[in-house]
């Protein structure tokens, strides 16, 4: 895939920073998408805006303020508190329909671009109750774009089996384990790095981190 191109699904968090580093060693020329949806911080477009100028991937950011409207949530909305999903219900961090838009203008991008490939960092081991993460809904999203193009785009989901404790491996793996650590936001309170240690993100990303250092350490 070295003379192909693709499209990277980019946050600026642990998760879209592992894939950019990983579409980066697989495909000649790669394309960051952001999208400002009115998430409560704008730090996380902006930490998006480094990541990309430091390694020199060409990024755009795409204005999805509709979204804010449509579906209000917590991570746009400071009077909604965040919170696991309990009783079936989802997390109020949940945002409908944001996978199945990013994805979409993800890939209507790449094909302004020459791009082929899409990818995204959703997972289903690690997923918190989104339905939009599932691989079974990536996979049919995959045939609906093809078939509304009439092309043959690939939707890639590196991370979709893996936990977080796998997903740090991958960083490092990449060589990027410590890059990717100190210099992505995955918080959603906004702190960079380590975050609040409090949020259900910062909480897994922190366990899965504890738990491939201790196996690291084991191994050596």
């Amino acid at each position: 895939m070295k003379n192909e191109r693709a499209v990277v699904v980019f946050s600026g968090g642990q998760d879209s920073t592992t894939c950019l580093f990983w579409a980066l060693e697989r495909f000649e020329k790669v394309y960051a998408v952001t999208f400002s949806y009115g998430q409560r911080h704008d730090d996380e477009v902006e930490v998006a805006k480094e990541i990309a100028a430091e390694l020199g991937v060409e990024h755009d950011v795409l204005d999805m303020e509709l979204l804010n409207q449509l579906a209000p949530n917590a991570l746009t909305r400071d009077d909604i508190e965040v919170t696991e999903g309990e009783d079936g219900e989802l997390p109020s961090t949940f945002v409908d329909g944001r996978n199945l838009l990013f994805l979409s203008f993800a890939t209507i991008y790449g094909r302004q671009r020459g791009a082929k490939h899409v990818v995204t960092g959703v997972c289903e081991t690690d997923f918190s109750g989104y339905p939009d993460c599932r691989d079974v809904f990536v996979k049919s999203l995959n045939v609906t774009l093809n078939l509304s193009m009439d092309d043959s785009f690939v939707l890639h989901t590196p991370l979709m089996w893996l936990d977080k404790k796998e997903t740090w491996e991958l960083a490092d793996k990449l060589g990027r384990l410590d890059y990717v650590k100190n210099r992505t936001l995955t918080c959603y309170h906004g702190i960079r790095g380590g975050g609040c240690g409090e949020c259900p993100s910062c909480k897994l990303r922190q366990q899965g981190l504890d738990q491939y250092i201790e196996e690291k350490g084991s191994d050596q």
